[in-house]
């Protein structure tokens, strides 16, 4: 049985790098003044991904991204680990988006694209860290979603088996497909590169990137459709402009702060009871208990 794999990933800044030129004036992310990086989290649901592939010959997987001409980054890094392809969704009208109109433009692709089985999305992107962008985008498709997986143990009979990892424990819960899953970053570690594969799709590139780049995608690209990643505008979707971009983002960020936390407040305790009686005077001190 082959499976028709979809991953949602994101291309983020890298917030271990936050400077105060951080933020636009409009309260969005100054995305260029951040190296870009490909979501930890969605790296994990991209293994997940590829073990299924594994498991279920004649499956693929395709990569389902949100961003400016350079997002098309990361589809050819999950193309060099073992991914088939991807769409890059990019447009101006899509700039400024929180996580209610990301997952409202990203449902519209999901039903465009309309043939899948398994929808896999990191739990969260480490550049808001809201986990909302998966469970929004299965409400507006209309599937179940199963959230925080670690595992996807097997399916059978079109019934999804999922381990996921709660706060006190474990728990294996089963869904019938189609299903969206968001992956806990406790689930396994995503596969290096492939030689094979990067040297196979090393020149895999949106038509805006071929265009940019002066190339000849009517010759050697037409020839090898393998190599050309999708490029969907809000016209190829044909949304509610009122719900796109700035325009459809109730959420408004007033500042971004980089707390850089130090010892030079540090008091470092014994187990005697001069420095238990110490603590707890400092505690109720303050405050923190009492």
């Amino acid at each position: 049985m082959g499976l028709k794999i979809l991953v949602l990933a994101k291309q983020v800044p890298d917030t271990r790098n936050v400077g105060q030129d951080a933020m636009k004036s409009d309260g969005t992310v100054n995305r260029a003044a951040l190296p870009a990086i490909f979501n930890p989290e969605d790296l994990n649901a991209l293994e997940q991904a590829l073990q299924l592939k594994d498991k279920f010959p004649g499956s693929t997987v395709e990569i389902i991204t949100m961003g400016p001409t350079r997002a098309a980054e990361i589809i050819r890094e999950a193309m060099y680990r073992g991914a088939d392809g991807g769409y890059l969704i990019t447009d101006r009208a899509f700039a400024g988006s929180d996580t209610l109109a990301t997952s409202y433009t990203i449902s519209l692709a999901v039903k465009k694209i309309k043939e899948f089985d398994v929808i896999l999305a990191g739990r969260q992107a480490i550049d808001g860290d809201t986990a909302q962008v998966g469970p929004q985008v299965s409400e507006k498709v209309g599937i179940p979603q199963i959230t925080y997986a670690e595992e996807i143990k097997g399916i059978e009979n079109n019934v999804i088996t999922v381990k996921r990892r709660l706060e006190r424990g474990i728990e294996v819960v089963k869904c019938p497909l189609p299903v969206l899953i968001t992956v806990h970053s406790s689930a396994a570690d995503c596969r290096s590169r492939n030689t094979k594969l990067t040297m196979k799709y090393k020149r895999a590139k949106t038509l805006t990137e071929l265009q940019e780049a002066g190339m000849d995608y009517e010759g050697f690209y037409k020839t090898r459709p393998y190599l050309t990643i999708k490029e969907w505008t809000a016209d190829d979707l044909n949304p509610n402009p009122n719900c796109l971009g700035l325009t459809g983002s109730p959420t408004k960020v007033k500042n971004i702060e980089n707390v850089v936390l130090t010892a030079k407040e540090t008091v470092h305790l014994t187990s005697d009871d001069k420095d238990i009686d110490f603590l707890m005077r400092e505690l109720i001190a303050n405050h923190t208990i009492g």
